[in-house]
């Protein structure tokens, strides 16, 4: 197998890498407010998109969009991670973002909530972390029980993206506790306005972002807003997050990318005691290990990504390019930071922003402990005599 990009690749690769440093980068500080984009700037770049041809590129050409594989979005998002503008877990700037589970939906649950996403009339939320269960997720201790043609939900879910907005959430719970994750989840549509659901608190972090924590006390949700059958929905939910696991490493390559660019210009730049910093050899280790790793990282996600394409199996895989991206991607920006020196430490740069964002990605969608002990058992398993 060769991981070789051919030309329809590169040619993406190389036009969202001129829209991103001709219209993105040059805006990207004064385009964002806290943790959000300023519409009228996501606006400007959707609009810009459509024009390069890149709108809808997840659904497939049946459904209005691209059908582009995971190694084409690897790349848009190996781009867009070179920039702050765009925020790490907000829609893109490529189409409402429809979440693959919904593509599991009924003929008629299409019509409520499908198609309504896809026309950008609806948004919606994955409510699956509780608090004893997020890296874990097959410890989720909501329920919903069926009672007669309803499902009544109880729990209570936290670090929720997006839900304030979101007119609609996709909810994990537990039908069969004997089961667990091994056919006892379901996942649900439920409606952000049922009564017994709501949002309990807007918990603030270090990068800006809002995500809530949602209560459900006898939530009626009809039984035909079960997606899939039930039992079903940790399976509906594992390729998703095998995609955004992928997806944490391809935004870490442009993250490592971009900090390269900006370190190399300090390095040139910037003098010290007569010599540029470019001279020391401090900071010409600091460059190449954050050139190493990007060299490392990039042949991983893209061998992972065409593998996939290809119809493999590449969960294990899926946990190797999250942990190492994300830590490689935090590393790198740290190295940016120190040799930038107290200028890196100011909010006129987006060393810090990256700083902060690259942080969290360390936590969230899996920490490195949880995904270290899978791979464990894997090495275990694959290696014993």
């Amino acid at each position: 197998m060769t991981l070789e990009l051919s030309d329809d690749l590169k040619m993406l690769k190389a036009q969202i890498r001129r829209f991103v440093d001709t219209e993105i980068i040059p805006v990207e500080r004064e385009a964002t407010d806290g943790f959000d984009m300023k519409p009228e700037y996501r606006a400007r770049f959707e609009a810009m998109t459509k024009e390069l041809g890149y709108w809808f590129v997840e659904l497939s050409e049946d459904q209005g969009g691209l059908g582009l594989g995971l190694i084409a979005r690897v790349l848009l998002w190996e781009e867009m991670g070179r920039t702050i503008a765009c925020p790490p877990r907000k829609q893109s700037i490529f189409g409402p973002e429809v979440s693959p589970i919904l593509f599991n939906l009924t003929p008629e649950q299409q019509k409520d909530y499908l198609f309504p996403v896809m026309r950008g009339e609806k948004t919606t939320c994955f409510a699956l972390s509780e608090p004893d269960a997020g890296g874990d997720p097959g410890n989720i201790r909501t329920t919903a029980i069926r009672d007669g043609d309803a499902y009544v939900i109880n729990g209570y879910k936290i670090f929720i993206t997006g839900a304030q907005t979101a007119d609609f959430a996709q909810v994990m719970a537990v039908t069969d506790p004997v089961k667990g994750r091994k056919g006892g989840i379901s996942s649900f549509l439920v409606d952000m306005d049922t009564p017994g659901l709501k949002i309990t608190r807007e918990q603030q972090t270090m990068m800006g972002d809002r995500p809530c924590e949602l209560s459900f006390e006898n939530v009626r949700v009809p039984a035909a807003n079960l997606i899939g059958q039930e039992g079903r929905g940790f399976a509906l939910a594992q390729d998703w997050i095998n995609q955004g696991r992928i997806r944490h490493g391809a935004r870490a390559i442009g993250v490592i990318e971009r900090s390269l660019e900006m370190a190399v210009a300090q390095a040139t730049g910037r003098k010290t005691f007569g010599k540029p910093l470019s001279e020391r050899q401090a900071v010409q280790w600091k460059l190449v290990d954050s050139y190493l790793d990007l060299k490392a990282l990039r042949l991983m996600v893209y061998d992972t990504a065409m593998r996939y394409d290809l119809g493999e199996d590449v969960r294990h895989d899926a946990y190797i390019v999250k942990m190492q991206g994300d830590r490689m991607a935090f590393e790198a920006m740290d190295r940016c930071m120190q040799i930038h020196g107290g200028s890196g430490l100011t909010i006129d740069l987006p060393i810090e922003k990256f700083w902060r964002d690259q942080r969290s990605m360390m936590i969230t969608e899996g920490p490195e402990e949880i995904l270290r002990g899978s791979l464990a058992q894997k090495v275990l398993q694959d290696y014993a005599q």
